[in-house]
């Protein structure tokens, strides 16, 4: 890093002005959850990183719901750790309540939760960067982008300041010509009050970047102690906890929970939205922004489903030093006098006080069509994006993202492989994938849905699965390393100890087997193969087994799955199979489709508008039909075979 004075012509260009400007290996727009990631990948990599931020005090910031995880999005967050990045971490030093989601169903969609002090989340990932070797955080806004000959080469601030780098990532958030809207109010700022980034845009425009306009939204915070708790049905933490990161003791996560609330709306409520519709900005016209599908306003939700005569509202407290509470189920852009009124129709929220409004607010984002699967732009080498910059939502969403344009921004630096993860390593892969592939017209949500692996990407296994890649990377430890080997090379033995671990038809073993409602064993019978059975587990089967050794939770945990769907986990193995032989036929990005013949017009148009990476890319870009991939391997075996002849 070097600093020194220069000099910029002032607004009139009669006079030049100092100004500052540094030279840094990787320059970081934006220190959200994207932003976070990706700086503290690039400097844990020994590359002098400089993270901007509107406000210092924004680092980490939680403006919507105070949680971390839930459904996919847990899994999102063990790939983030696994990898060696920050946020579950951060979440298991500050959670005030902690569930497993989805246990009735089966381990691939097993989803760890939990609610955080949002103050504390912040203030602990601030001081994580604040004291990272080769990372500086620096307040302020960046206005423009600089490039040379299509090459990020730094970037200007509003002061003028500049900042040469190697490489940039851009995660904005929803900063980025903000407007927060409550009913007939408009408030030209970021979230939570904060100032909005208000130049940006343009210089990105300027660059040939397409630019797209998204929305989202927030329920209000009201006082705790205007909430009748008696008329709330209470929703406990699970004990023991489990951590998020795989680096974390689970005996230093046991520790006193917080509660959460849950009550409902009902037909009061729903006829006092329907009365005011015409208020509502979202159908007034006001708000002309896509939001997001699945996490519809409750505005949206009584006018899509007309039927439902109530929808849950779970009361969920925003910290351990503060009374405000989150109405997640609530959000809304209402005005504020109707959002009182249909607030206090809701049981136990009677005589409510509201904190902070209900508001949505409208944001400039990219296309991320423009994007590589490293998340580095098409158009100008160096210059990466993270986040809900990119068209998604969700804290995590954005995470997986910094973490991997921050790695791929430092090994772009680096002169190292850059890391593409595909559909069947991750749901982080998967994420990247659909962003860059597929058409998206609202904020872009994770769900168990949209992988077709699930089975294989559990959240239970995410270090088996990329542990590997984040030790080879620079971001996993020796130490780590050498743990998770341990950890793999038990969990084999104890799957082969349990295949060839022979029980007979004895007194004791009918017994057990009679006290669990499972069928008797006419002849002898391994271990494994009485896993198998529906109603039984690797903990019932201690009675049974006596030399079984002491292994941690998560061994065991490994082993009794890994036996139990050992049919269904081979049979995806085999999916992933086929399908990397269509990810390893590769495309240049310099092919023009158009001059491939008995290629249909609108496929030609869409591959030449996002030049795929590969066939199986190809083959998931809205409007390529399988006849259209069929085409395309017949070409390029073609055009091999012509090479070959060369």
């Amino acid at each position: 890093m070097s600093v020194r004075p220069a000099l910029r012509p002032d607004q009139d260009g009669a006079e030049y002005m100092p100004f500052v400007e540094e030279t840094y290996d990787v320059v970081v727009a934006g220190a959200g959850h994207a932003g976070c990631e990706a700086a503290l990948a690039c400097a844990r990599l020994g590359l002098e990183t400089i993270v901007f931020t509107v406000s210092v005090d924004s680092i980490a910031m939680m403006p919507c719901n105070p949680n971390i995880g839930g459904t996919s999005k847990g899994h999102l967050v063990r790939e983030i750790d696994a990898l060696g990045g920050e946020m579950g971490v951060n979440i298991d030093k500050t959670f005030i309540q902690s569930k497993m989601l989805n246990t009735s169903k089966g381990p691939s969609v097993h989803s760890l939760r939990a609610q955080a002090d949002k103050r504390d989340y912040s203030q602990q990932m601030r001081h994580t960067l604040e004291n990272t070797d080769h990372l500086t955080v620096r307040q302020g806004e960046v206005a423009e982008i600089i490039t040379e000959d299509g090459k990020i080469t730094g970037c200007r601030m509003v002061t003028g300041a500049v900042y040469h780098c190697r490489c940039m990532v851009i995660a904005a958030g929803v900063y980025l010509n903000a407007k927060c809207i409550t009913g007939e109010v408009n408030t030209y700022t970021g979230p939570n009050g904060l100032m909005a980034a208000t130049h940006l845009t343009k210089s990105l425009m300027e660059h040939g970047i397409e630019m797209r306009r998204f929305k989202t939204g927030t329920p209000a915070r009201v006082d705790r102690r205007s909430i009748d708790f008696t008329k709330l049905i209470e929703q406990k933490g699970d004990e023991p906890v489990i951590p998020f990161s795989f680096t974390t003791d689970p005996a230093s996560v046991q520790k006193p929970q917080v509660s959460c609330w849950l009550t409902y709306t009902n037909e009061k409520t729903h006829q006092i939205i329907r009365d005011n519709l015409d208020r509502s900005p979202l159908y007034s016209g006001k708000i002309k922004a896509k939001g997001p599908r699945y996490c519809p306003s409750i505005e949206d939700k009584v006018v899509r489903f007309a039927d439902r005569d109530r929808h849950q509202v779970f009361i969920e407290p925003e910290g351990l030093y503060t009374n405000e509470m989150y109405l997640d189920g609530m959000s809304s852009s209402m005005p504020e006098d109707v959002q009182y009124a249909m607030y206090r129709t809701v049981p136990g929220l009677e005589h409510v006080r509201i904190v902070r409004d209900a508001y949505a607010i409208e944001y400039d984002c990219i296309n991320p069509k423009q994007l590589k699967p490293t998340l580095e732009f098409k158009s100008i080498s160096g210059l990466f994006s993270a986040g809900q910059f990119n068209g998604s939502s969700g804290y995590e969403e954005a995470a997986a993202q910094g973490i991997l344009a921050g790695i791929n921004a430092a090994m772009k630096a680096l002169g190292r492989e850059e890391l593409v993860l595909d559909r069947s390593q991750a749901y982080i892969g998967v994420l990247v994938d659909d962003l860059v592939t597929k058409e998206s017209v609202e904020p872009y949500r994770m769900m168990t849905s949209r992988a077709e692996y699930r089975l294989l990407l559990r959240q239970d296994n995410a270090d088996l699965r990329l542990t590997e890649i984040g030790h080879r990377i620079g971001l996993i430890s020796e130490e780590r390393y050498q743990k998770y080997l341990d950890k793999k090379k038990n969990i084999e033995e104890e799957i082969e100890r349990l295949k060839s671990y022979t029980v007979g038809g004895t007194n004791q073993v009918q017994e057990f087997l009679d006290r669990n409602g499972s069928t008797r064993l006419l002849s002898g019978c391994t271990l494994a193969e009485l896993l198998k059975r529906p109603e039984l587990t690797y903990e019932k089967l201690e009675e049974i087994d006596p030399e079984r050794p002491a292994l941690p939770a998560d061994v065991c945990e490994q082993a009794e799955i890994e036996i139990k769907y050992e049919g269904y986990i081979a049979r995806q193995k085999r999916q992933v199979e086929e399908f990397r032989k269509l990810e390893n036929k590769k495309l240049s990005t310099e092919i023009d489709y158009s001059s491939i013949k008995s290629l249909r017009l609108e496929a030609a148009q869409k591959l030449n508008d996002y030049k795929p990476s590969s066939i199986g890319q190809a083959s998931r870009i809205q409007g390529v039909s399988p006849s259209d991939i069929s085409v395309l391997l017949v070409w390029l075996k073609n055009r091999q075979s012509r090479k070959g002849k060369d």
